[in-house]
C-alpha cells in the first residue's frame, strides 16, 4: 500500500492578491491524495492516522458526468467536423481529468519531458509540487519555494522560477543549486516576478506585477519599489535586465508564438478596478534587438473574469486560462492566431495557468485553484513552454 503524504497547514492569513476579489480568497482544500483515480483516499491537512475513504465530491479521474465527446469541451462552431479549423480539443475520445488535488492555489505549471513530470507552484503553501504522469504520483519538489509563482524551462533543461517573497527570478542548476537571474532593476528591488518565458537566444522575459507583495498569503507584504509594473528581458550573455514594455497595469502570463515573431502578455489590471483591462495584448518581436512593437489587444476577457496564463500550440493558436469571475467562464479558452475564439474547456474551479506536456506534447495541464487537471488535445504545444 502506498501511503499519501500529509501536508500540515503552515499558512494562515488574508489574501490581498486581488483587491477587487477578496471574497474569492477561500481556496479551501480539505484533503490531499497522491494517487491516480483508482486510489482515491485522503488524509486531511495536518492530521495523521489511518486512511479514510474520500468524501471529496470531485474525485480524481474524469470529471463527473463526462461522456464522449466530453461536454466540458465547448466548440464555438455550430457543427463539429473534427477538422483542423474546429476547436482542437475535440478528437472524439477525450475527457477532462482531475489528476491531483490538495493545493491552496496552484500556479505556474511546466513540463519536463526528460522525467515525464510537471512542476507547478502552490503559492500560499510555499512549495513547488511535482506530478509524475507515468504513475500519477504527486510529491513536493521544493519547500520552501520563496512563494514561487510562474515556472518555465530553458534550452539546457533547467528550471526558471519567479519568486514572490524572494522578489526575484531564479534558475535551478542541474546540480540543484540556485542562481539568481534578476532581483533588481536600476538598483531597486523588483516588485514580485510573476511569470517567465525563455526565447531561442537564451534571453529570459518575465512580468513583474505587485500581487506577491500585497499581503502575507502569497508572499511578504512590502511597498513596491518599481513605480511601473513592467515586462523585462534578461540578456543571455551580459545578464543585464532591461524594460521591454512599461505601460501594463498588472502584467501577468506571457508566451511567444512558435516562430517567436509575436509576444502575448496577459494584463489582469481589472483586479485594480473595474475600469482597468482584462485582456491579452500582442506585440511584434525583434528578438535580435530584444524589443517589441505594434501593441494590440489580441483578446478581451468577459469581465469580471480575467486571464492569468497563456500558451501557444505549434500552429500558433493561443490557449489561455480564465477565472475569478463568472463560474461559467472558469477554464481555458482557445483562439486562432488571428484572435477568433475557437472553443472553451470548462473547469469546475478558477483557472490560473496551463502548459502543454505529455510524450507527444498533446496533453494540456491546467492549474485550477486547488487541483491539477489534464486533457488530451488533437494538437501539440509549441516547443517553447
Amino acid at each position: 500500500m502506498t501511503t499519501p503524504l500529509t501536508f500540515p497547514d503552515k499558512n494562515e492569513g488574508v489574501v490581498d492578491r486581488r483587491r477587487l476579489l477578496k471574497a474569492a480568497a477561500a481556496l479551501a482544500a480539505t484533503g490531499v491524495t497522491m494517487h491516480a483515480a483508482s486510489a482515491a483516499t485522503v488524509t486531511p491537512f495536518g492530521q495523521t492516522g489511518a486512511l479514510t475513504p474520500s468524501t471529496d465530491p470531485l474525485p480524481l479521474g474524469p470529471l463527473p458526468g463526462s461522456r464522449y465527446p466530453d461536454s466540458h469541451l465547448e466548440s464555438m462552431k455550430p457543427k463539429v467536423s473534427f477538422g483542423p479549423s474546429d476547436f482542437p480539443a475535440f478528437a472524439g475520445t477525450m475527457a477532462v481529468e482531475r489528476v491531483a488535488t490538495g493545493m491552496r492555489w496552484a500556479e505556474g505549471p511546466v513540463y519536463f519531458a526528460a522525467g515525464r513530470y510537471v512542476l507547478f507552484s502552490d503559492i500560499p503553501n510555499n512549495r513547488i509540487m511535482r506530478f509524475s504522469e507515468d504513475d500519477g504520483h504527486l510529491s513536493i519538489f521544493r519547500q520552501p519555494s520563496m512563494n514561487s509563482n510562474g515556472n518555465t524551462i530553458d534550452r539546457e533543461g533547467r528550471l526558471i522560477t519567479c519568486e514572490h517573497s524572494g522578489r526575484r527570478v531564479t534558475r535551478t542548476e542541474l546540480d540543484g543549486s540556485i542562481t539568481i537571474i534578476a532581483d533588481k532593476y536600476n538598483g531597486k528591488k523588483l516588485n514580485s516576478p510573476n511569470d517567465a518565458v525563455v526565447a531561442a537566444d537564451g534571453s529570459i522575459w518575465f512580468t513583474d506585477p505587485v500581487y506577491g507583495i500585497g499581503g502575507f498569503y502569497e508572499g511578504l507584504k512590502a511597498e513596491p519599489e518599481q513605480e511601473k509594473h513592467n515586462v523585462y528581458r534578461v540578456d543571455p550573455k551580459s545578464g543585464d535586465v532591461k524594460v521591454v514594455v512599461d505601460d501594463f497595469v498588472e502584467p501577468n502570463g506571457l508566451a511567444f508564438s512558435p516562430d517567436e515573431k509575436k509576444l502575448y502578455v496577459c494584463d489582469t489590471g481589472f483586479t485594480d478596478g473595474p475600469d482597468k483591462p482584462s485582456h491579452i495584448r500582442s506585440f511584434d518581436v525583434d528578438l535580435g534587438a530584444g524589443k517589441v512593437s505594434n501593441s494590440k489587444v489580441f483578446a478581451d476577457m468577459p469581465k469580471p473574469s480575467i486571464t492569468d496564463g497563456v500558451r501557444c500550440d505549434t500552429e500558433g493558436r493561443v490557449w489561455c486560462s480564465v477565472g475569478w469571475g463568472d463560474p461559467n467562464e472558469d477554464g481555458v479558452r482557445c483562439y486562432t492566431k488571428e484572435g477568433d475564439l475557437l472553443g472553451k474547456i470548462h473547469i469546475p474551479e478558477t483557472v490560473a495557468n496551463l502548459c502543454f506536456g505529455g510524450q507527444q506534447r498533446n496533453r494540456l495541464y491546467i492549474c485550477g485553484s486547488s487541483s491539477l487537471y489534464a486533457v488530451y488535445t488533437s494538437v501539440q504545444g509549441a516547443l517553447k513552454p
